[in-house]
């Protein structure tokens, strides 16, 4: 059976730091595109990154490009998403996924129907 599971939330100061990580069962996250969601309180799903399996691309929204780093570990077969400098906005539960019908590639940003496989989430709180 695929799955993905997210791990690494937890509660941080503004400013602090957080790593997330996302497993597969099932599923060779190594040649799968993967994105990042997340849900705030009273809000839809944001689309915020994604990378690619075919050649390491990656994508960030603007509200956490340079904050923010997507990356793949092939040995772990694993994707992490690094959160630096975090605010009292980012506080979300966040969901890893899986890209279908684009041959590992990333699909646009506003083209989310291209995301699959969700996991169960993880929550990250920033407050002070």
């Amino acid at each position: 059976q695929r799955q993905l599971v997210e791990s690494g939330g937890g509660l941080a100061q503004p400013g602090g730091s957080l790593s997330l990580s996302c497993a597969g069962s099932g599923v060779d996250l190594d040649i799968e595109a993967i994105g990042w969601f997340r849900q705030a309180p009273g809000q839809e799903r944001q689309l915020i990154s994604c990378i690619s399996s075919t050649d390491g691309s990656t994508w960030l929204t603007d509200s956490v490009r340079g904050r923010f780093t997507i990356s793949r570990d092939k040995a772990k077969h694993t994707v992490t998403l690094q959160m630096n400098s975090l605010k009292p906005e980012d506080t979300a539960i966040y969901y890893c996924v899986t890209v279908n019908g684009k041959g590992g590639l990333c699909p646009y940003p506003g083209e989310t129907r291209w995301y699959d496989y969700w996991g169960q989430g993880t929550q990250v709180t920033v407050s002070s």
